[in-house]
């Protein structure tokens, strides 16, 4: 069952101190589906996907992803991964081109630039602009264009629309369902109930660390 299955997680745990963040995340989803993962801030949207990447570790339970132990190989799943974190860090003194080239050289330079030139172009994203001198907006776009632009087979995306205007919104959501239509798996999260019912096939509500729902194909 877990070889079907993009992400497969039981009664995945994890505590930061007192504070427990998962009380038992349960999730299986299926590859080649867009996967919503819903739920208010703080609710553990973000360290789920964390563990997943084995960023943090969690505390109990059972992580696949891609069939693979993040913990036993992280740098094998990230490297068949595409991450948009909920804030992107990179050295201000890059310009965008420059930290997008430092990255796909991380990824062993499989970018197509051509298609990552075309990404840019439809959100507007200045290649030549320094990182630091970028909004909050356009330091979003350039996380949403190095997480796609290496083609991977699975999406994770926190939060992948936060602080862009509506029409870069719907073009970022028209790119995620490329992905898709092009045989990647998305799995991403957010507290917006029309994004996810915009795009998702089925999605996890999340509260306090437990995912309490699971509804099929919510498309409007």
């Amino acid at each position: 069952m877990e070889q079907e299955l993009a992400i497969y997680s039981q009664g995945l745990q994890k505590s930061y101190g007192r504070v427990k963040a998962l009380r038992g995340v349960d999730l299986q989803v299926k590859c080649g589906e867009i996967f919503g993962f819903l739920g208010p801030n703080g609710a553990g949207k973000t360290t789920t996907i964390r563990c997943m990447l084995d960023l943090i570790r969690p505390n109990g339970g059972t992580l696949r992803v891609l069939g693979i132990d993040p913990q036993a190989q992280p740098v094998l799943v990230r490297s068949r991964v595409g991450y948009l974190p909920g804030e992107l860090h990179i050295d201000d003194n890059f310009t965008v081109e420059r930290a997008l080239l430092y990255l796909n050289r991380l990824r062993g330079g499989k970018v197509d630039w051509a298609y990552m030139r075309q990404l840019a172009g439809r959100i507007d994203l200045d290649l030549k602009m320094a990182i630091k001198n970028l909004s909050k907006g356009n330091k979003q776009k350039v996380g949403v264009v190095q997480a796609l632009m290496h083609r991977p087979e699975l999406l994770l995306l926190d939060e992948p629309t936060f602080g862009l205007d509506p029409l870069v919104q719907q073009e970022v959501l028209r790119m995620v369902i490329e992905a898709q239509q092009a045989g990647a798996t998305v799995f991403f999260s957010s507290h917006i109930l029309s994004e996810v019912q915009e795009i998702a096939e089925r999605v996890a509500i999340i509260r306090k660390g437990v995912v309490v729902e699971v509804a099929g194909d919510c498309r409007a």
